[in-house]
């Protein structure tokens, strides 16, 4: 039974970011009664920092549910969290500035798309590297709201003397491994960031922004608390019992993103130590066929996102799907449905010869002459009804990558060369006469700045597209001619130039929204250089 098949008549309506490349869409009276007992849960709990109100007070229904009294039953406690997971499945369905869309707007200011047509001002600065702090409320927003919510189910929790301690204990690892995984992309696109871990609208509009290792800090401390907490087995909706759909975190889920957390952190031995519990917990396993790896529940899968929208009435299955399958008249914008981005050469020049990845994640269009190439890890289209895919966030291939590169920055370089391969046998295809040598095993006699350069090839080829990593990993890891600067740096200046702006290393990155730096006298003088 799906975990969210509640939610499956709607969605909520696009919110704070709005763009003109948003679709547009008839909200019905059946998908609001469907969708909105559980999105008013989270939002009863999610008050903005920068206008965090109390509620008005007044005497409530007896049988109305209320910010007091939802960490009373069990049913209405997990509803919180249920709440937190549909948000974010739905905010993916806004195709703009919005954290949902991270997968989106992260490639447009990498060099993973290639954008349409540039009629979308606010789209169009992602992609040529030219936000203003005017731009951007969208992803700290929504990630802020969501972590107030958090706080509060934290503190409900912790304060309930009538949730089952079993049920307890799950929302508490939930709770603690959402707010590492919003502060892991806080921290990665803003940079310092307010650290917010309480209720108190007060304390929280006045916050100053911490060090990185700070929050880092607090991102490692959740997930091992999380990590403590949370069941080893995937779990349904009423937490107590096991099920097929890998959509509620598990121990699992939070030791792969402390993993990624640890790498980002220079943690090398902690990261390595992390990835290979996961990796060796016979809980998952490399789908062999790669048309089968991005299909629900599959077997790599560690946490994903179920679809919330009935493809009866949104006719699709997953966010990425609906924007990167291209029609046979292929891309356009400024229209509804829109196709603005397609794939770029710089992604596309990455694949080596005999790699399936490229034929089998990658499909193509010709319009007017011009072939255009797109994304297809998500192959249903928006016109199948029946859903087979939910949106992956975190997979075993990652945690792969993840170990080879704390190997190699170990000098451990036969380790990570074999995890490579383990990565690139998956990909080979068969020998052929174009191809007599598709895919060869990396040497382990690579010297160390090989191995790097080997990482990064990697990384790209299987992880494009999916959730910002090549936007991270650029702007992560040091240059290959210059340790001192980033791969951003190296590459954006040619890419960024190719796109209509002007690379600047102070674009690694974005700008805090200045609705937000006027709500926190602490803000005012601390925006990232640039802006």
């Amino acid at each position: 039974m799906q975990q969210l098949n509640k939610f499956k008549n709607g969605g909520p309506s696009t919110k704070l970011g709005a763009s003109p490349c948003f679709e547009k869409r008839r909200i019905t009276g059946a998908y609001l009664t469907k969708i909105k007992r559980y999105l008013f849960l989270t939002a009863l709990l999610g008050l903005t920092l920068a206008g965090c109100r109390k509620f008005l007070e007044i005497d409530a229904p007896k049988t109305a549910i209320t910010q007091a009294n939802v960490y009373q039953s069990d049913q209405t406690a997990s509803q919180v969290l249920t709440g937190i997971y549909a948000g974010l499945s739905a905010s993916m369905q806004s195709l703009g500035a919005s954290f949902g869309s991270l997968f989106y707007v992260s490639g447009l200011s990498a060099d993973e798309f290639t954008l349409y047509d540039q009629t979308d001002a606010g789209i169009q600065r992602y992609y040529q590297n030219n936000l203003s702090s005017k731009e951007n409320e969208g992803i700290w927003g929504k990630l802020y709201t969501d972590i107030f919510t958090l706080n509060s189910a934290i503190e409900g929790l912790n304060s309930s003397t009538t949730i089952s301690p079993t049920i307890k204990k799950q929302l508490l690892g939930e709770a603690k491994f959402m707010r590492a995984f919003y502060y892991f992309y806080l921290v990665n696109c803003y940079g310092d960031v307010p650290l917010v871990l309480g209720t108190d609208p007060e304390v929280n509009r006045s916050l100053p922004r911490v060090p990185k290792a700070t929050v880092y800090m607090q991102i490692e401390n959740d997930l091992k608390e999380a990590k403590a907490l949370l069941n080893e087995d995937f779990l349904d909706a009423t937490l107590l019992k096991t099920t097929s759909e890998r959509v509620r975190p598990t121990k699992w889920a939070a030791g792969s993103l402390l993993a990624r957390a640890y790498l980002y952190d220079s943690k090398f031995n902690a990261a390595e130590k992390e990835a290979d519990s996961v990796i060796n917990s016979g809980r998952f396993a490399l789908v062999s066929d790669l048309n089968k790896v991005f299909l629900k529940n599959s077997d790599e899968t560690i946490w994903a996102l179920q679809q919330i929208y009935a493809n009866a009435t949104f006719g699709y299955n997953t966010a990425e799907g609906r924007l990167f399958i291209l029609p046979s008249e292929g891309p356009n914008a400024g229209v509804s449905p829109s196709y603005p981005v397609y794939l770029s050469d710089y992604t596309i020049n990455n694949f080596e010869g005999g790699d399936l990845r490229r034929t089998s994640w990658i499909d193509s269009v010709v319009a007017n002459g011009t072939k255009f190439r797109y994304a297809y890890k998500y192959k249903s289209r928006p016109s199948e009804t029946v859903v087979k895919e939910y949106s992956i966030v975190l997979r075993l291939a990652e945690q792969y990558l993840i170990r080879a590169e704390a190997r190699a920055r170990q000098s451990n370089i036969p380790g990570a060369v074999a995890d490579l391969n383990l990565i690139r046998a998956r990909a080979r295809s068969a020998t052929s006469i174009q191809t007599p040598n598709p895919l060869p095993p990396l040497s382990t006699s690579l010297s160390a700045p090989q191995v790097y350069v080997a990482i990064e090839h990697e990384r790209q080829s299987e992880l494009f597209t999916e959730w910002g990593h090549r936007w991270l990993d650029l702007k992560r890891t040091p240059g290959f001619t210059d340790a001192s600067s980033t791969r951003a740096d190296e590459v954006m200046s040619t890419v960024t130039r190719a796109k209509g702006g002007n690379w600047s290393p102070n674009w690694k990155l974005y700008p805090i929204p200045i609705q937000s730096i006027n709500a926190n006298p602490n803000l005012a003088k601390a925006q990232n250089p640039g802006y």
